[in-house]
Order: structure tokens, then sequence, then C-alpha cells
């Protein structure tokens, strides 16, 4: 059976997958002007959804015996505010962090978790809906690293107002001139150890941040294209006699990647969750 000759090669395939719906055409690999339309509408229904879902245990919970739900609900809550706990020793900010370490692993999951829908439902769903067979649109907005280092950067800010608020405005500069080689009574040595000191710092507050968003989005990102290489294994099949049996390979290949997938994007929720928490009870804790 002879290839469609209109049909995209398997390179043609993935950068149509990897385009975002994008306000502008992107002129460079840093352009603030661009807005990844695709990214920001569905992380903004999933995290709708995911309020609606933790709302939906809170209106049912009971002090009976609890459903399934309510129990699945209540062990998730309790596995992050033992962690919250843990990492967190002033009961006033946790008021606040452990609900916001809640709502990022929730958050976070639904994200990833839309890497387990077919590569192509929803890209097919859109082409159709807007008539247009070049239309891009990507479902994972956490294989997105705007995506990413937009929540990274959030934590930074966190980590900086709570820096102040716990510490003092004083408190907090003091720390990033003496932290973390000390001071001296010498003048000279006092400013030096004070500009390493502050150099350090500043180099340790950038170096979480992008390491935080860059780990979601590589892990991610590699996720994405497993799922595409597998979904071009069938797309094969279609064009010669001699990969019938890929079909097979596919359906095996794919439903392997899935399961394994499920624990990654789980796991790559909670290592989100618990570097939030980590980095923002070290903005408590004085050097």
């Amino acid at each position: 059976m002879a290839a469609d000759a209109h049909a995209p090669t398997a390179s043609e395939y993935i950068v149509h997958h990897l385009q975002h719906l994008q306000n502008i055409k992107q002129k460079s690999v840093i352009d603030f002007s661009v807005i990844n339309y695709d990214s920001i509408v569905v992380a903004g229904v999933l995290g709708l959804l995911g309020i609606f879902v933790l709302w939906l245990a809170a209106r049912k919970a009971t002090s009976g015996v609890p459903g399934r739900f309510q129990a699945a609900v209540e062990i998730l809550v309790e596995m992050v505010d033992n962690q919250a706990k843990a990492n967190i020793h002033n009961a006033q900010s946790r008021k606040f962090i452990a609900p916001l370490a809640l709502t990022v692993f929730v958050w976070i999951f639904l994200m990833n978790a839309m890497d387990m829908l077919p590569v192509d439902l929803l890209p097919y769903l859109w082409q159709g809906a807007t008539a247009d067979e070049h239309a891009y649109l990507r479902v994972v907005p956490t294989a997105d690293l705007s995506t990413t280092l937009g929540l990274s950067f959030a934590v930074l800010v966190l980590c900086l107002f709570y820096s102040v608020k716990i510490k003092g405005m004083g408190g907090w500069a003091h720390e990033l001139v003496t932290a973390p080689f000390g001071t001296s009574k010498n003048p000279v040595f006092a400013l030096i150890l004070g500009v390493v000191n502050l150099l350090m710092q500043v180099i340790e507050y950038v170096a979480k941040t992008v390491s935080h968003g860059m780990r979601l989005f590589g892990n991610m990102y590699a996720g994405e294209l497993v799922f595409m290489l597998i979904a071009l294994m069938g797309g094969a099949a279609a064009m010669s006699l001699s990969g019938v049996l890929l079909p097979v390979g596919h359906i095996i290949a794919g439903s392997i990647w899935a399961i394994f997938h499920i624990l990654v994007i789980t796991l790559q929720a909670f290592i989100f969750m618990m570097l939030t928490l980590i980095y923002l009870g070290q903005a408590h804790e004085a050097h």
C-alpha cells in the first residue's frame, strides 16, 4: 500500500506537535512577546477542575464512615499536611503553605496527566473545529518551559516574601551578606566577604528557581516525545505492508509506557511540591 503523498514525515509530524497555539510567530528562542494560549487555557481549565474536585470532597465530607472518594482525598490531604509540618515549623505560615502545597500537587498532577491522552486526539479535534489542518495545539502545560518556570518563579517570590516576613528586612539583608561564609571584623575582609556572600546567595536563588522549573519541564517534555515516537509506530504501519507488526508493537509499547508514565506524572508532581515546601522551609530558617 503506497504512502499518501501528502502524509507528513516523522520529523514533520513531531515538529507539528511541538508547536504551540500562539498569538504571534516566535522570532527567536527567547521572545517575551509570545503567549502560548494552549498552555494558559489548559492549565486554567485543569486548575478549575482541581478546585471543583476538592470542593466536592469537602462538601460531601462526613464525620461518619467515609466513602472511597472522601477517604482518598483525606489520605492526600493528610500526606501533604504531614510534609508541611516536617518542613515548615511555623504554625501560622502552615495555614497558607499547606493548602498551597496541596494545590500545587493536584494542579501539577492534572497538568501532567494530560500526557496520558492519545497524542492526536485533542489536536485533531481542534483542527476540525478550526477547519485548519495546520492548526497547532499542545495539551501538556508542564511540557512548556514558560509554565514550569512561571511556577518556580512564583515559589521564588514566596520565598523572598517569607524571608522578609520571618526575619525582617534588616535580618534578611544581613543574612544576604554574611551567609554562607560569615563576616570579619576587618573592614576590608568584611567588604570582600559581603560581596562574595551576596553573589553566592543570588546564584543559589537563581539555581534553585531554574532547576525547580527545568526538572519538571525536562521530564514531561521527554515523556511527550516518547508518546509521539510510539504514535509514529502505528502511522508507519499504515504506509507499508512490511509494517504489519508495528500496530502490535505500538499497542504494547504504548501500554507499557503509559503504565510507567503514571508513576512519572505522580512522582514529578510530588517532587515539585516537596521542593516548594523545602525552599519555603529554608526561607523560615536563619543561616
